[in-house]
This record gives C-alpha cells, structure tokens and sequence, in this order.
C-alpha cells in the first residue's frame, strides 16, 4: 500500500539532527557520524520507523542507520522516533531549544533517505556494517520484478562489500522466504538459523528481543505465521 504525501515531512526531516539528506557523501566514513564508535547496525526499508526506534532506544551501546525512500515513511519514522524517546513537540517558540535537546537524546541512530538498489553508493568496506535488518520488504511476486527484492542475489552481493557480519530477515511471503533462501545459499551466506513459525521461537534472535513492526502485528492477527532467518556473510 502506498503511503499518502505528507506534506510536512521534507521540511520536518530537514531540520531533524538525527536526518541525513547526502549519505552518499559518508561512504566509508559512517563511524565519523556518531557521537561515539560503536558497532554499526543498518535497517533496509525502515518504513514508518517503529521497528529501529524501539531497537535503538533499548540498545544504546549500538549504533544504527535506517534507510528508505520515501519522504512521507521517513517523516513518520522520525516523529516515531521522537515519540519512543521521550521528545515532545515543539511550539515555534521552543523550536531551536528542542532542536538541541533532540542531539542530545538521539544519539545512537539516524535516519536516511536513498534508493536501495544502489546502496554501494552509500556504505563501503571501511564502514563495516555488522548487521542487516530487513523485514516485511516488498515480494515483487512478478518473475520480471524479483531482481528488485532486497533479498535478491543481486542485492546480497552488493552487500558483500560492506557487511562483516549476519542478516536478520523476516517476512511474511511464502514465496519470498522460499526463495531468498536459495538466493542466500547461492550467493555463500549461511543460513545459520530458520523458522517457519516465529511466534512460536523462543530467543530465535539469539538473546535481541523480536520487536513486531506494524505489518508484523497485522498478518499475525490474520493468521499468517511469520518466516524468519538468520544469514552469515563467510570470511
């Protein structure tokens, strides 16, 4: 489903401390853009955000970058964030003052906006992302469109050259996590964990809760059960 323009989110993010418009312009140089060095998580397809705002409030000790492309998801991902870590809204008159207070609170995160078919424009090998999350991304169900799928060979390729450790993936399609296995085998991830039915794991994560994202809520109450892997990048 498409989301609806929001007319605010471009104005909004661009005066966000913890927004980058340019990431491309920090390619290798991630760990420069954080307060502290620490290890560097990234979510691909953030969507509204409630997902990398509850993560990166309980995980201080991490730094994390979320990515998408749409203006409207990423205006709604910071105004989650904001709201998970305790910011309030501002009047015109506090504006500057929460600005500040902003810096100061979101320090371990920061959201971005780029296409993600070309995301070796934005992280290369110095940045050595440890993780990857990708949940609920779009199946592209049409043979035609696979290649766009996040978890297609063509992508996990690219992130080869920026990933030193694990992808978490979670997904409710079938099709997709059928597929995205051979992709994974194919490309010499391996597939170190797997489910079918993630309600019913216990610690599936190894010890990192499973925060539900919005879609993940709503086909559970459907009765779909969630797929889920865990898949290593070989050294």
């Amino acid at each position: 489903m498409r989301m609806k323009f929001k007319p605010w989110a471009r104005e909004e993010l661009e005066t966000s401390p913890f927004y980058i418009d340019n990431p491309q312009d920090y390619k290798n140089k991630w760990k420069t853009v954080f307060e502290k060095e620490q290890k560097l998580y990234l979510e691909l397809g953030c969507g509204k955000g409630n997902f990398i705002a509850k993560l990166s409030k309980q995980n201080q000790n991490i730094n994390y970058i979320a990515i998408d492309l749409v203006d409207a998801m990423l205006g709604m991902a910071k105004r989650n964030v904001e709201a998970e870590y305790g910011i309030r809204e501002s009047t015109i008159a506090e504006v500057i003052e929460n600005e500040i207070e902003k810096q100061k609170v979101v320090k371990n995160l920061k959201l971005t906006r780029y296409d993600i078919a070309r995301i070796t424009d934005v992280f290369g090998e110095d940045d050595e992302i440890e993780r990857i999350y990708i949940n609920f991304c779009n199946p592209w169900p049409r043979g035609k469109h696979h290649k766009k799928r996040l978890t297609h060979e063509r992508q996990l390729e690219q992130y080869k050259k920026f990933l030193k450790g694990e992808i978490f993936f979670k997904t409710d399609d079938d099709d997709l996590f059928e597929q995205s296995q051979k992709y994974f085998n194919d490309t010499g991830y391996k597939i170190e964990k797997i489910t079918y039915d993630l309600s019913n794991e216990t610690n599936f994560w190894n010890g990192e809760e499973n925060i539900e994202t919005e879609h993940e809520k709503m086909f559970k109450a459907e009765g779909i059960k969630i797929k889920a892997l865990i898949a290593k990048i070989n050294t």
